[in-house]
C-alpha cells in the first residue's frame, strides 16, 4: 500500500511539471504565430517590433 501512494504521488508531480512546461510552449507559439501574421499586414512591422507587440496583446489577454 505505502509503494502505491508513492507512486502515485510521483506520478502526479510529474503530471504537474509536464502542464507547466506545455502551458509557456504554448505561449511561446501563440507569440510566434502573431509575429508571422503581423508580416502581412498592409504596413508591416520590424520583427522586434511585432515580437513587442504581440506579446503585450497575449499577455493582456491571458490576465
Amino acid at each position: 500500500m505505502k509503494l502505491k501512494n508513492i507512486i502515485l504521488i510521483i506520478f502526479i508531480l510529474f503530471g504537474l511539471y509536464v502542464v507547466i512546461d506545455l502551458r509557456d510552449h504554448n505561449s511561446k507559439r501563440a507569440v510566434d504565430a502573431c509575429v508571422a501574421g503581423s508580416q502581412k499586414l498592409d504596413q508591416p512591422m520590424t520583427i522586434k517590433e511585432a515580437q513587442k507587440f504581440c506579446e503585450e496583446k497575449i499577455n493582456s489577454k491571458d490576465k
